[in-house]
């Protein structure tokens, strides 16, 4: 490939992320490396607690991520058709996502048999419950 050609697919690359999610902030970096985190704790646990590893599984882990971004996607058209200056609904999906990230990475360290303070575990134990009741009152 010639160097015209890439600066070209690099240039596209670019102002496709810039529609796409506005400008690339602290934020976005922040939840990127966190998904990723995320990601390979769930892989390491798997492996540890014999599970192995399942395409299936993999394919729908990486396909509720990348559906992540797709909301954050929407969040960035939202602000823009509102005008808000300070980009708070992309904000606020990026947000929502990392606490939930977060407490996932926990729960992965919990399974790699990593100590957690008591208090952590009781709080993911409380959330945890609350979503299974929340899908109860669903049905």
């Amino acid at each position: 490939m010639n160097l015209a050609m890439l600066n070209g697919v690099t240039g596209v690359a670019g102002a496709l992320l810039a529609f796409t999610f506005g400008e690339w902030n602290q934020l976005l970096n922040v939840f990127l490396v966190i998904i990723i985190i995320d990601y390979l704790t769930g892989v390491l646990a798997s492996l540890k607690e014999g599970r192995g590893l399942d395409s299936k599984t993999g394919f729908w882990g990486l396909a509720r991520k990348a559906l992540m971004f797709v909301v954050i996607l929407l969040g960035h058209q939202i602000d823009l058709l509102l005008g808000t200056d300070v980009e708070m609904v992309k904000s606020g999906a990026i947000y929502f996502y990392m606490t939930n990230e977060l407490i996932s990475i926990t729960e992965n360290y919990g399974r790699l048999g990593l100590p957690l303070p008591d208090k952590i575990t009781r709080v993911i134990n409380i959330l945890k419950n609350k979503e299974k009741q929340g899908d109860n009152d669903k049905s």
